[in-house]
């Protein structure tokens, strides 16, 4: 039998704690708890209801909880004993079914974390989508959190908990997140392509204009056009890829459009959700809007941007930049490791070079432009919080660097006569670390370190690296590579070496705008979640955008701490469907705002 959000908010606390049986295991006290917070607007304000009783409970009340579920794949399991609910899930994962070497696999894992942690391992086995993981999903996990500190290891059961509620809540009240369920099945799907060299791998890679990513570019113009309804669909001069819905303004002189969508291309071996989040969710609400026959007093008009990691070229916000204007014809004659140079890779992928000029969006004909991103980070999830509001998108810049000394045998070269340009990068590295850490809200990363023809037994005389600096303000980031670039030169100096720093990146830092802001917070305060504000410090086209219109983010929660451009990236459904959910709610009021 269903329950509803009017029983429990008329109920007692004994009758609410029994509605809510089984959520929490063996623990009715999170839902005495919460029954004070009533009356709840929404299951997600539920949700959190819970998740808050659990947090204000102190840490020998989680320790009990967490003690209260059984083992995967147990003694509890092997007896018959598993609750209901936990019988349901460890069957939808297999684990009922395991062979001997899996059970005996399971359960050395089983003794070895409670070992380390004193408390069971904690997964919630119907996984991000609620349809179970695999008994390989489940191995790998709990070999990976062995190696977890304590502290973040207790946090990771405690949110595992929260999930494993959330999907015994939708059972209990007969919810199925439809869109959050499509939306992670069209990024499964999208998934499947990949780069040679890392499909093979089963790893996710798709850089600019290679067949993977124009597959990734036909597949989502397919899906806009045939299960989404948009109007006109095309893959543009750079490869984005763009649709429309008209609005009910169609054919008037003054119609506008609301700009939105965010990239589908990725790292090397990333994960399936950056960028791609930011496509697929205003897709669902298209296909929402045109399956209820209804059109808005604007256009809405989706892109996916078809570059902004920069894996390919040096080149970045290719996509983006062609629509503000900023593309640059010199990027053309870039080459990527291969040697193919960024003219000819268009030219075998069918572009109009010619065209790109006419991308340029004139910021008179829309309303502003949002992305939704996932947080690449862990702020949302340590705080149990689904969605976040962005404030601003920090300012970066990129460079690619050289240090050049004098390669020499390592056995005869004196420590005190060595030209050693891999030391003196190292030296580098240490103070890029230090001079960033001294600082709140300013990072910095040497992510590419390379010693060309590198021997064990020479000193390097070159070593190429990378340098990424971002901070929230222009002034903060700017003032760091002006210290950067004096001790490089000093390091140089002090060693013998000669050096080379080429910028290849500088975005200025993007502030959302106050009326955009408001309205993800309407939209957002709708569905009963708290606001959050935060600022990104990760860069996305929407710091393009900004250059040129109004703009303004939204944040969704990623999984396993919110790690993203690694395949450990995910989300789940519930948070997925709140994330459209919000999406629509702005559209709509965006709606009764529009003349």
């Amino acid at each position: 039998m269903t329950i509803t959000l009017e029983q429990l908010n008329a109920a007692s606390q004994a009758e609410f704690t029994a509605l809510l049986e089984g959520i929490y295991e063996h623990s009715p006290w999170v839902a005495e708890a919460a029954w004070a917070k009533r009356p709840f607007i929404s299951l997600a304000a539920l949700k959190l209801a819970l998740v808050q009783a659990v947090r204000d409970a102190g840490e020998p009340a989680q320790l009990a909880l967490i003690r209260a579920h059984p083992e995967l794949a147990g003694k509890a399991m092997l007896s018959r004993t598993l609750t209901a609910e936990s019988t349901n899930e460890q069957g939808k994962a297999g684990l009922t079914d395991c062979t001997p070497e899996e059970l005996a696999t399971i359960q050395r894992l089983n003794a070895d974390y409670n070992a380390r942690f004193g408390f069971p391992f904690i997964l919630a086995v119907r996984g991000p989508r609620g349809t179970g993981l695999s008994k390989a999903e489940i191995i790998a996990t709990f070999a990976r959190r062995l190696d977890h500190h304590p502290d973040h290891e207790r946090a990771e059961a405690l949110r595992n908990i929260h999930r494993i509620a959330e999907i015994r809540l939708a059972d209990k009240f007969g919810e199925s997140p439809e869109l959050g369920n499509l939306v992670w099945d069209w990024a499964e799907k999208l998934s499947a392509h990949s780069d040679p060299g890392y499909a093979e791998r089963g790893e996710l890679t798709v850089t600019y204009l290679t067949d993977a990513h124009r597959a990734c570019a036909q597949r989502l113009a397919h899906w806009m056009r045939s299960d989404c309804g948009f109007d006109e669909v095309e893959i543009d001069a750079v490869g984005n890829v763009v649709g429309v819905y008209h609005g009910s303004d169609r054919g008037a002189g003054n119609a506008k459009r609301l700009l939105t969508g965010s990239h589908y291309d990725t790292v090397r071996n990333g994960g399936k959700y950056d960028g791609r989040l930011g496509i697929f969710v205003p897709m669902a609400c298209v296909r929402e809007l045109h399956r209820a026959g209804r059109r808005l007093p604007f256009g809405l008009e989706v892109v996916g941007f078809a570059e902004e990691e920069g894996q390919r070229y040096k080149a970045v916000f290719l996509g983006s930049g062609a629509l503000t204007g900023h593309f640059d014809p010199a990027w053309l004659e870039q080459k990527d490791a291969d040697g193919i140079s960024m003219r000819q890779a268009m030219e075998h992928a069918g572009l109009c070079i010619a065209d790109i000029p006419k991308l340029q969006r004139d910021p008179a004909k829309y309303l502003g432009f949002v992305e939704v991103h996932i947080e690449q980070g862990p702020v949302l999830n340590e705080l149990d919080l689904p969605l976040g509001i962005v404030t601003s998108i920090n300012g970066n810049a990129r460079f690619l660097g050289e240090i050049v000394g004098m390669a020499s045998h390592a056995g005869t070269t004196p420590m005190d006569r060595r030209r050693d340009a891999a030391c003196a990068v190292a030296e580098l590295a240490l103070f890029v670390e230090t001079r960033a850490g001294a600082v709140p809200d300013l990072v910095a990363t040497m992510g590419m370190l390379e010693v060309p023809s590198g021997s064990i037994n020479v000193v390097p005389g070159r070593c190429k690296f990378s340098l990424d600096i971002r901070a929230t303000t222009n002034e903060v980031r700017d003032a760091c590579i002006a210290d950067v670039r004096a001790e490089l030169a000093r390091i140089c100096e002090q060693r013998s070496l000669h050096f080379k720093l080429e910028e290849t990146v500088r975005a200025a830092a993007a502030p959302s705008d106050p009326a955009w802001m408001r309205r993800w917070e309407c939209a957002v305060q709708a569905l009963g979640l708290p606001l959050f504000h935060m600022p990104s410090g990760a860069g996305h086209d929407a710091m393009k955008l900004h250059e040129r219109m109004p703009q303004a983010m939204l944040f969704q929660r990623g999984l396993n701490a919110g790690i993203s451009h690694n395949p450990l990236e995910s989300v789940t459904n519930h948070d997925t469907e709140l994330c459209v959910r919000a999406f629509q709610n702005l559209l709509d009021n965006l709606a009764t705002e529009t003349p």
